[in-house]
């Protein structure tokens, strides 16, 4: 198989080496990751659990071709079409720091080089709990976290409603301050929502864009 180059792009990644996938499940056989074309970058997400898989696929545009295959012994989520590196480089950070998966971009090259070590500590859903919740659509535009972030002055998180993931504006017991920040984030355009929180699981709490 041809080797893939890892990139060290503006994200922080974590090696692939060594681990283990879906691990307390069943080892179903995958082919091996066929290595990008000539003229495109992929991104390789680790999804660990059936659930992480399905979370990537659904924070990816719908005609985004993915696959589940393994590379260097790790089964991995393999995301392929970019024709630019910055396309794929956004995705990878949006991987990596937006939905908390850890994720690298490739290339046609040379030996593998491994990637330094991500402090991310991973994919660790948790319900939001009771209250309220303001939630961003970003319409599968992962740069839309950063113009969320640079207009609130603050982190956002990301958190999942009802199987979809949205950014986490904020998550509050007071109506009030829920509908105030709604009308805030309409105001300057975004597509915002109020929701019960008990129905709304936490991705990641601080989304680092």
């Amino acid at each position: 198989m041809q080797a893939f180059r890892y990139l060290r792009t503006m994200f922080w990644v974590l090696p692939l080496f060594g681990w283990a996938f879906w691990m307390g499940k069943a080892t179903a056989q995958v082919s091996a990751c066929p290595p990008p074309a000539s003229n495109e970058y992929l991104v390789l997400v680790v999804t660990e659990t059936r659930e992480s898989h399905q979370l990537v696929r659904s924070t990816l545009p719908n005609n985004t071709p993915i696959a589940v295959c393994e590379y260097l012994g790790d089964r991995v989520t393999r995301i392929s079409g970019f024709r630019r590196l910055e396309e794929a480089d956004r995705w990878g950070r949006f991987m990596n720091s937006v939905v908390g998966l850890y994720a690298v971009v490739v290339e046609p090259g040379s030996s593998p080089v491994a990637p330094s070590p991500s402090s991310n500590t991973g994919y660790n859903p948790q319900p939001l709990g009771t209250g309220y919740a303001v939630l961003i659509d970003y319409f599968n535009q992962p740069e839309m976290a950063g113009q969320v972030q640079q207009f609130l002055g603050r982190n956002v998180g990301l958190a999942s409603y009802f199987s979809r993931p949205y950014l986490l504006a904020v998550h509050t017991q007071n109506e009030a301050e829920a509908n105030a920040m709604l009308r805030r984030l309409s105001d300057r355009g975004f597509s915002a929502l109020v929701v019960d929180s008990s129905r709304t699981v936490l991705l990641s709490p601080v989304v680092d864009y």
